[in-house]
């Protein structure tokens, strides 16, 4: 007994112990005491297995807490189940192990696979009750299996037993995996050998399965969490892009009502829309010309125009022509209609969309007011005609035809003159359209076009008209001015003015410049038919006056004795009975008035002139 115990005590194998009992058996101790020797060894056999069972189970325990802590380690659904399966196959000593996640609409899919040998294995899909696994979750048990493909007491399916034989696999062993009464998916084990699982095995698995069940639920729901706060996120994104293009629209949209209200040209809104679009724009009509344009006017042939035409009229919206070209019809009312065409490089989506279909309309409603605008044109251009030929007739027909053409022959006008140096182009149109939207009239005369304009600064009426004129012909446009004229008795005398000015502007190498009487200098007491002397006189050294009224001084007089003496200021000074400083101080005060360039031969010429017209002009009014 003392040796059994002592081969108890060193965890002798279990042929010690045979050993022990033939050594025993040649030994002369009788059957009774033979007989007790053998249940003796028996029953340390039986305690050492025990033992033996007691130490593979708390090992097998600590490595589920490894594993437990492996798990939690990991925040990813795929990092977690790759842990599992990677003890498990360690835990059980498997070729394979893998697990199935359960899908909301029934069935499951394979998930995770570690120790495959082949790609068929993960995203394979299980129908509801077959296969290993969905009978284990169906059950909340476990199923095993010595030899899967030679075993017929479960439903086997065509695509799992394709894997099964694939990778080779006998035996396999199916847990289910729960967490909180629900069923989240099965945990496989798989030998490449027919294999008989104990129920220490099945329960070593079962365990890992609980133990990693919850981590992995709580993974997808978080995960589904993920999921849907991205999907919220990118909802919320979509929407915000959304409000955004709409506003964009509603601004660009009350941008070109605005301009069209304001009677902007066809020009200035094709400009705008074809920057808002970010492309290249082109008005063209049904025989293909182009109206307005905007870069290099995109172009179309004669088939696509017509089914662009016909597409987005019976769409109502914008149309595809090409890759980059889209389109959007316009219809005037009067002459046919026409396309509005876009090429752009980018993507033109919804918002550009409506956006060039509403400059359509809006480019609709500019050309149908131009049309009604050429309607009435002859008629405006014959009373503009007859003011300037001076046959009118009596006061009340000029007021009476002026307010059927709803003129107000009682406000302020001006008259420009406009002379293209370059070819004329589109400049009668444009002049039409022009003094259609600032209430005024136009005609041709002497090749130039001829504006009487609502306002009270000839200058500045002529230059903003040569501005648009120039950016429209590409050329230099001159202009000559008059006014304003308070009544349109006088419009033949303004309009006689305004091409003195415009012929002197020439005279005198201003091509492309701007000129009223004003402008000119003393040039323009010659061309101006009211010869104002005294704003003459106060353009030039109106501010050197000023000074001397107000400090009782006589600048003027220095600067008529500077001029005198050849524009010396020491002989000024002996002429003056003063020092030369005190015409060096004067003359740098007189600087300060009428700016730096007061000596340059042009100004000072038109300075002499005004000093001998206030000289005369004193006299005059001298006792």
């Amino acid at each position: 007994m003392g040796e059994i115990l002592d081969l108890l005590a060193r965890d002798a194998p279990p042929g010690d112990f045979e050993s022990l009992l033939r050594r025993a058996g040649e030994l002369p101790l009788g059957p009774d005491r033979t007989n007790r020797l053998r249940h003796a060894v028996r029953t340390a056999l039986d305690i050492r297995a025990t033992t033996e069972r007691q130490r593979r189970r708390e090992s097998a325990l600590a490595a589920l807490v490894d594993t437990g802590r492996d798990i939690f380690r990991h925040k990813g659904l795929d990092e977690r189940l790759d842990v599992v399966t990677r003890h498990a196959r360690r835990l059980l000593g498997l070729d394979m192990a893998y697990v199935s996640l359960r899908i909301a609409d029934g069935g499951s899919y394979v998930h995770n696979s570690d120790g495959d040998t082949t790609a068929l294995n993960v995203g394979l899909e299980m129908d509801r009750g077959r296969g290993l696994g969905e009978l284990a979750q169906d059950r909340s048990a476990p199923y095993w299996t010595a030899d899967y493909l030679a075993d017929g007491s479960f439903p086997h399916t065509e695509e799992i037993d394709r894997v099964v034989r694939s990778e080779g696999l006998h035996a396999v062993l199916a847990v289910p995996m729960s967490s909180g009464g629900r069923m989240v998916g099965a945990l496989y084990g798989a030998s490449r050998a027919v294999r008989h699982f104990t129920p220490d095995e099945v329960s070593l698995l079962r365990l890992l399965a609980d133990l990693s069940a919850p981590a992995i639920e709580a993974t997808r729901r978080m995960d589904g969490v993920r999921s849907e706060l991205a999907r919220a996120l990118a909802e919320s994104t979509r929407l915000d892009e959304e409000l955004a293009a709409a506003r964009r629209l509603a601004e660009a949209q009350t941008t070109l009502s605005g301009m069209c209200l304001e009677g902007r040209s066809l020009h200035d809104i094709v400009r705008y829309a074809a920057s808002a679009l970010g492309g290249d724009l082109a008005v063209r009509d049904a025989a293909g010309r182009v109206l307005a344009g905007t870069g290099e006017p995109p172009r179309a042939d004669a088939a696509s125009m017509v089914r662009g035409i016909a597409d987005s009229r019976a769409g109502a919206a914008a149309v595809r022509l090409a890759d980059d070209l889209w389109a959007a019809h316009v219809t005037t009312g009067v002459e046919g209609p026409g396309l509005l065409i876009c090429r752009t490089g980018e993507a033109f989506g919804d918002e550009r969309r409506r956006l060039l279909h509403f400059t359509a309309q809006t480019v609709a409603t500019v050309l149908l007011r131009h049309d009604l605008a050429t309607a009435a044109g002859p008629i405006r251009d014959d009373y503009l005609d007859d003011l300037l030929s001076g046959t009118t007739g009596a006061p009340r027909h000029l007021a009476e035809r002026a307010h059927r053409l709803g003129l107000d022959p009682a406000a302020d006008h001006v008259m420009v003159v406009l002379r293209p140096e370059g070819k004329q182009g589109e400049a009668a149109i444009w002049a039409s359209s022009y003094a259609y939207r600032h209430a005024g009239l136009k005609t041709v005369r002497r090749e130039c076009l001829v504006l009487l304009l609502p306002g009270s600064d000839p200058s500045a009426a002529a230059r903003s008209a040569v501005d648009e004129l120039t950016a429209l012909l590409g050329h230099a446009v001159s202009a000559g001015a008059a006014g304003p004229v308070h009544g349109f008795a006088s419009a033949d005398t303004a309009y006689a003015e305004a091409v003195r000015c415009l012929d002197t502007l020439i005279a005198i190498g201003g091509r492309g410049g701007v000129a009223a009487a004003g402008d000119l200098g003393f040039l323009g007491l010659l061309v101006s038919d009211d010869h104002d002397v005294e704003a003459f006189v106060a353009s030039a050294i109106g501010p050197v006056l000023d000074y001397d009224r107000q400090r009782s001084t006589d600048l003027a007089g220095t600067l008529d004795a500077y001029f005198s003496n050849g524009g010396s200021p020491s002989r000024a000074a002996l002429e003056l009975h003063v020092h030369t400083n005190t015409v060096a101080r004067r003359l740098e005060r007189i600087t300060d008035l009428l700016g730096a360039d007061w000596q340059r031969p042009a100004t000072a010429l038109e300075i002499q002139l005004a000093l001998r017209l206030q000289r005369a002009r004193e006299a005059v009014r001298r006792p």
